[in-house]
């Protein structure tokens, strides 16, 4: 994936350097417009910085969308951390609640999307057929969190859950509340999963107790704790998997 930070005038997102901060976007050659790219190439010819200017429109006065989608990335650090954290966006010059609203529904349709392919599956046959949904939803936080895939009896998809946040390296999880949780939703199985902000998923001593607490409680109320997943920067790691469960 190409990254959108600022680059040298000149080579960022096929701009030539003559039009780079000198004129807005409609007075570029078209053939440079990043919407017009995009209908022609297709969403794979344009840089981070040119999606999300398509999805500003434009930029403000002496800063054109694109410029501006470049700073909305170089003071968020990575795309990942813009996406994460919708509501607490920087603040950057030209982007007010109107186009932050087009960014956070944007992310949505995305999560839906993942999240109807997830629900279209027969049944989850093991926790990897969730894993990108997951991924999804928990990777880029910025704080622990802590959330739940409701199964029935087939282990088809009832819900999903973000039951508990915290801070940066940790987050409570209350086992009563899952239990409460799992009751409401009529789950039969359930599958855990948390994030480690540090992007290092390796199960810590914590979370291997949290997990046999919660398989207890769970296996009371004749709910079956499939896995517990733990999301970083690279793919999940199954605790079922390692036997921790």
């Amino acid at each position: 994936m190409k990254h959108g930070f600022p680059r040298p005038r000149g080579v960022a997102d096929g701009v030539p350097a003559e039009a780079i901060g000198l004129r807005p976007i409609p007075q570029w050659p078209e053939g440079e417009r990043p919407r017009e790219r995009l209908l022609r190439h297709g969403v794979g010819a344009l840089s981070d910085a040119e999606l999300i200017a398509v999805l500003l429109g434009n930029g403000s006065v002496g800063r054109d969308a694109v410029a501006t989608a470049r700073a909305l990335l170089g003071e968020a650090g990575s795309l990942g951390r813009l996406l994460a954290d919708p509501d607490h966006m920087p603040a950057v010059r030209g982007v007010g609640p109107a186009k932050r609203a087009r960014i956070v529904a944007a992310l949505e349709l995305a999560r839906r999307s993942l999240g109807e392919g997830l629900a279209e599956l027969p049944r989850v046959r093991s926790p990897t057929d969730s894993a990108d949904y997951l991924k999804a939803r928990l990777r880029h936080l910025p704080y622990e969190a802590f959330a739940c895939l409701f199964l029935d009896t087939r282990h088809r998809i009832l819900a999903y859950e973000e039951l508990f946040r915290g801070t940066i390296d940790a987050a409570n999880v209350y086992p009563r509340e899952v239990v409460r949780a799992c009751l409401r939703h009529h789950a039969c199985a359930v599958i855990l999963a948390h994030n480690h902000p540090s992007g290092i998923a390796e199960p810590s001593r914590a979370d291997r107790e949290i997990t046999r607490v919660l398989v207890d409680a769970l296996g009371l109320i004749d709910v079956r704790v499939l896995d517990h997943l733990i999301i970083g920067h690279d793919d999940p790691v199954s605790m079922a998997a390692r036997g921790l469960l």
